[in-house]
């Protein structure tokens, strides 16, 4: 924990607040800003590990107050509630007002969960949508996390755990004073602190060894089954932080095996099962009866290896499976807090002998956010000609990055330059990055998944694409985000009601989609906005947005749950909608890249499927892909080489090889995917 004076509080407030009056200011409204501060507060708690994602949501009635809430697992629900004054002074915020916040959010519970309370509702409203989905998931509730953020100081419990009528409420308080703990303890999230001697009764046998080179030390343990799943069962996804990928259910061959035997031989779960690898920052050792060591408490805990493992004894443990025989081997490795950054993700990559763990399970030094990080620092936006000064965009990769720059000026007049030059509402992080490059690649459904799931299934689709971070890549990128932030900014001044996040996710994919992503996104970077045409059209594609969100989903569907499934988008892909001709003058016009000799139809025919499916194409088809894909920066240079060669062959008369064909189909099909039309 980062030892604090009040003078660096009362900095971290200030800069705080000043990010939320920007934001709000960009948004065009400072009534605004308790809504900024929430989401500002529920991006903290994903990177803490605290919840898995959420969304803001703000519901007041008697007795009742919600500003966000989301689902996790479908056994655990989150519920928060902000105290947001805006006050640019430290002030205390007492313990009798954390009190009544969270009883106003156990109101909201009991009444949604036992009463139909969204008929009280207006049904576009994201309160509507909240209550409905809380009180069609009620039953399966096992864990209530009920969350107090202010921008004050508090000497209210900062966590306190009871059980309720079979659920497990959990109250967490994050004032002003944790939130400067955690931005300025370079740690993504609290660490996790176990006194097992005190938890279970008793210490941990183990045998350890330390390097000799290396600065690590190993300890082998068993460990009860039933410990591993009461330790996951209070801590959950935290514990696998480090080991981004999710559980992947019981699905696979691997995670069936692991559930038949905690069922029906769970004797033999040790023999059969590989175990888990984890990491700490530090160990606290006691002497055993006969004399050998055993481990008291473990800080920062962390499991890099064996995540389904560890899940699947906590599924069986929810249903009630009887683990008193179940033993599971651990390797635990006690690494220095300040290295573990770096030596956890290379254990996740060489220790795991289950399901593969992909280089996107590994993406928090991945070299392509490194690459745009670099780039974030050195590409400046073109002047305005209103003789403005140029700025840049700020990619954040490592949380705190950007307060971290700013306190490295020596002086306030330094300070204030560089944010000049630096502006806080360009400021982007790696979820952000990954929600703009979805909806502009026609995955708003992905987006509307959550922040982390999305960052996921980015992550995913880089690696299989082999798409690197160039300089043309980073201004289109930008490009992108200033297409999100300022559909966000007009869908905000429609009055909509609710979904926005939604919204903006299918309307800026709608717009990708209608123009075969033929928006000029260099001449987007190079005015750094967009003009009143492409501004008219957002607004008329959030109509038909909301029309398929709303007016248009299942009937009795959540709507946040509709927004995520791939029919929905199916459904918002094939609603009818005219380019305005002020778009499509500015559209990027396909065609053939060169003129290639000879004419006419292809000499030869062939019964190969897929040559006759390239030949339907024809020549100038693929010459308008190849090309499509350049602008577009869609596609490996060797895919957009190969739909140009394809293009030649059959001007020329001759028909794709049947290597080539078989190549040139699968890329056609992604690119009609990314919206292209031959």
């Amino acid at each position: 924990m980062v030892k604090k004076t009040d003078k660096q509080l009362a900095r971290f407030l200030e800069e705080l607040h000043q990010s939320i009056l920007i934001e709000a200011d960009v948004e065009g409204s400072e009534q605004l800003r308790p809504e900024v501060f929430t989401r500002h507060a529920i991006d903290t708690l994903i990177e803490a590990g605290e919840i898995e994602d959420a969304a803001p949501c703000d519901h007041r009635a008697r007795g009742v107050e919600v500003h966000g809430y989301g689902i996790d697992d479908e056994d655990t629900l989150n519920l928060i509630c902000s105290i947001y004054s805006g006050d640019h002074d430290l002030h205390a915020v007492t313990p009798s007002d954390i009190t009544k916040a969270f009883k106003r959010l156990i109101t909201f519970w009991e009444r949604a969960s036992e009463k139909p309370y969204h008929e009280q509702l207006e049904e576009s409203s994201d309160a509507y949508d909240m209550a409905f989905h809380v009180h069609s998931m009620a039953k399966a509730i096992r864990r209530l996390n009920l969350f107090v953020i202010t921008d004050g100081t508090t000497s209210a419990p900062r966590v306190e755990v009871d059980d309720s009528a079979g659920i497990v409420v959990r109250r967490s308080v994050w004032d002003v004073e944790r939130l400067f703990e955690l931005e300025s303890s370079g740690q993504p999230r609290e660490p996790i602190d176990i006194d097992l001697a005190e938890r279970f009764g008793e210490s941990l046998p183990c045998l350890s060894a330390v390097a000799d080179t290396g600065g690590y030390e190993a300890i082998l343990a068993i460990v009860p089954g039933s410990w591993l799943a009461e330790i996951y069962d209070e801590f959950g996804a935290r514990l696998l932080e480090l080991n981004v990928r999710s559980f992947l259910q019981a699905t696979g061959k691997v995670n069936r095996g692991i559930r038949d035997t905690l069922r029906d031989e769970p004797g033999r779960f040790l023999a059969y099962n590989n175990g888990i690898s984890a990491t700490a920052s530090a160990i606290e050792f006691a002497e055993t009866k006969a004399g050998g060591r055993a481990i008291a408490r473990i800080r920062d805990l962390q499991i890099v290896n064996g995540g389904q493992t560890t899940a699947s004894i906590h599924r069986a443990f929810v249903g009630k499976v009887d683990l008193s025989e179940v033993s599971v081997q651990a390797k635990l490795t006690v690494v220095p807090a300040e290295r573990l950054d770096e030596i956890v993700p290379l254990i996740s990559r060489f220790a795991n002998s289950q399901n593969k763990v992909t280089e996107a399970d590994l993406s928090s030094n991945d070299p392509f956010h490194v690459a745009v990080e670099e780039l974030s620092r050195t590409v400046w936006t073109p002047t305005p000609e209103d003789g403005l000064r140029a700025t840049r965009w700020f990619y954040e990769r490592a949380r705190g990055q950007y307060r971290d720059a700013v306190a490295q000026e020596a002086t306030p007049a330094k300070k204030k330059a560089w944010k000049l030059a630096h502006p806080p509402n360009q400021k982007f992080t790696k979820t952000d990055l990954a929600k703009y490059a979805n909806a502009w690649d026609l995955r708003p459904h992905d987006v509307s998944r959550g922040a982390q799931k999305n960052f996921t299934i980015f992550m995913a689709e880089l690696k299989r694409s082999g798409v690197t971070a160039t300089e043309e890549y980073f201004k289109r990128l930008v490009a992108k985000a200033i297409v999100w932030k300022k559909t966000e900014r007009l869908i905000h001044d429609q009055n909509y009601g609710g979904y926005r996040a939604n919204l903006v996710a299918y309307s800026v994919a709608k717009l990708s989609h209608a123009t075969t992503q033929r928006v000029d996104l260099d001449r987007i970077w190079a005015e750094q906005g967009l003009d009143a045409a492409h501004e008219q059209a957002i607004v008329d594609l959030s109509r038909i947005a909301w029309s398929v969100l709303v007016d248009q989903a299942p009937a009795g569907a959540n709507v946040t749950e509709w927004a995520k499934r791939e029919k929905c988008w199916e459904v918002m892909r094939s609603e009818k909608w005219e380019i305005p001709e002020g778009v499509v003058v500015t559209l990027k016009v396909l065609g053939r890249q060169a003129t290639a000799a000879g004419a006419g139809g292809p000499a030869e025919v062939t019964d190969d499927p897929a040559v006759a499916e390239c030949l339907r194409v024809g020549a100038d088809g693929w010459m308008a892909l190849s090309n499509w894909a350049k602008q577009s920066g869609n596609l490996q240079g060797w895919q957009r080489k190969l739909s140009y060669d394809v293009g030649v062959r059959i001007s020329r008369g001759r028909p794709p090889s049947i290597k080539q064909a078989a190549q040139g189909k699968k890329i056609l099909a992604e690119a009609q995917r990314l919206g292209f039309t031959p």
